[in-house]
């Protein structure tokens, strides 16, 4: 069967294609809306302070539920319960369609309260409430993709998030061209059809994926077929399981979004006290729209490694194979350096270069990318610190890690933001203590995790050699 022969290397290298390709596709729409006629970094505040919040809301109700249902299911299936496995999925599918459902109206009716109130950046509601139907669709896609996760067949959430971008990509140029030649170029519509085209592409990624599930309903079937080990339990106590699992990862993701909030809440707010209200803005799209998506290429690279991590060591747990564990541990941090390292310094060292080379019409912001590029390695191994936890069940950790590191960013961007010599360069440095705070506290638990493993298979090993 086809996930049984996917080995996890081979679903590793489908990932971090997937990956390479999505930020390379998306790069396009960003260089696209940057460097357009009455957009620039204004449009760019405009266009992250609504796709902000809508991370914010994205997160309760797919951001982390991947990795849960990946390792619920990665479990069942290394112990031969592909029907206890198919179960979840199923239950899962229901609630997160309803948590979908409830993220969408929340978002669609508070989009004017949350763009004038929260952000102060009153222009954002028709980004607000364009976005709002895709919650729903994103919930009910993570699912789906944990499930193959899980079964090891992680070419599926690679297509189909490829798929999502070159979509999102073509949707972007279109609508915006469209509301332009119908003559309403203005800032505020063309950054609402940006992220409009967010919500057509969520859709279809939705329908390729499901239309992917469909086609192997028939060896699916076999595999429940022939499971052994079921045990049977309740929907309640199931929906409980996905739950305790899915919400501590997804808390964990959440407080990583809520940090780009903080600055969405904080940032125009506090600059706003030492300068003008239009070049607060410029300044935070600055960051948002162009650093922000640039120090994130490696964030986004190490996502492939995650995702494959998280089954792979619950896989491992399950089996009782703590050797195996504390060597892909190992084998997974070694990789997120060497991915970090290399991306850190190109964006240090040539920070003005690639700003004039892709942004050409609005090239500002160096100083920021350079100060910004410090925090990549600690975001990535953070990033695979906490998927290691996961895997051996420590989910409850990163949440903690990175609400610490989250307090800390908050007192930076309160204190530092008004001071005239600092202005948005605090937002910089509590970006980096938070990631740094959470990389910390995650490395310690696990180096205390994987060596009280090392010493009880080495007490094993001895055993047996007596």
């Amino acid at each position: 069967m086809e996930n049984k022969k996917e080995s996890v290397i081979k679903g590793i290298f489908s990932l971090l294609v997937s990956q390479v390709f999505i930020k390379v596709v998306g790069l396009i729409y960003k260089l696209y809306l940057t460097n357009k006629k009455n957009f620039g970094d204004r449009g760019n505040a405009i266009y992250s302070s609504g796709f902000q919040i809508y991370a914010l809301l994205l997160t309760f109700s797919s951001t982390g539920v991947p990795n849960a249902i990946s390792k619920l299911v990665s479990e069942r299936m290394a112990i031969g319960d592909n029907k206890g496995a198919h179960r979840i999925f199923k239950i899962a599918f229901i609630t997160f369609a309803i948590i979908g459902i409830t993220g969408s109206t929340l978002l669609f009716l508070g989009a004017k309260h949350i763009a004038t109130n929260w952000i102060q950046i009153p222009e954002a509601e028709y980004s607000l409430i364009a976005l709002s139907p895709s919650i729903f669709f994103v919930s009910i896609t993570a699912v789906i993709r944990g499930y193959f996760n899980g079964r090891q067949n992680f070419s599926a959430t690679a297509k189909s998030q490829s798929v999502e971008q070159i979509l999102k990509t073509i949707f972007t140029i279109v609508l915006v061209e469209f509301v332009i030649r119908i003559g309403r170029n203005n800032t505020t519509i063309m950054a609402g059809a940006a992220n409009f085209a967010t919500t057509i592409a969520t859709i279809f990624s939705f329908a390729y994926i499901y239309a992917y599930y469909r086609v192997r309903r028939k060896e699916i079937g076999q595999e429940i077929a022939s499971s052994v080990n079921y045990r049977p339990t309740r929907i309640r106590k199931t929906i409980k399981k996905i739950l305790t699992v899915a919400m501590p990862i997804s808390i964990s993701s959440l407080i990583a979004s809520f940090n780009k909030n903080i600055d969405s809440f904080t940032i125009v707010r506090f600059l706003k006290q030492i300068t003008t209200e239009e070049e607060a803005k410029i300044q935070y799209g600055i960051l948002s729209g162009k650093v922000d998506s640039l120090c994130s290429l490696a964030f986004s690279l190490n996502v492939a490694f995650v995702t494959a991590l998280v089954p792979s060591i619950s896989k491992s747990m399950a089996m009782g194979n703590r050797k195996e564990v504390n060597k892909k541990a190992k084998i997974f941090l070694l990789i997120s350096i060497l991915i970090a390292l290399p991306v850190t310094s190109i964006l240090f060292i040539f920070s003005e270069q690639i700003l004039n080379l892709l942004f050409p019409n609005a090239a500002s912001g160096a100083m920021y990318l350079r100060f910004s590029s410090i925090g990549i390695i600690f975001m990535i191994l953070a990033q695979t610190i906490n998927g290691i936890l996961q895997g051996i069940g420590k989910v409850n950790i990163p949440p903690i890690a990175f609400g610490i590191g989250m307090i800390f960013k908050f007192l930076c961007n309160i204190f530092l933001i008004p001071n005239k010599n600092i202005g948005i360069f605090g937002a910089i440095i509590g970006n980096i203590i938070c990631n740094v705070i959470a990389f910390a506290i995650g490395f310690i638990i696990l180096y205390k995790n994987l060596k009280m493993y090392k010493i009880k298979e080495y007490g094993y090993n001895s055993n047996i050699t007596r």
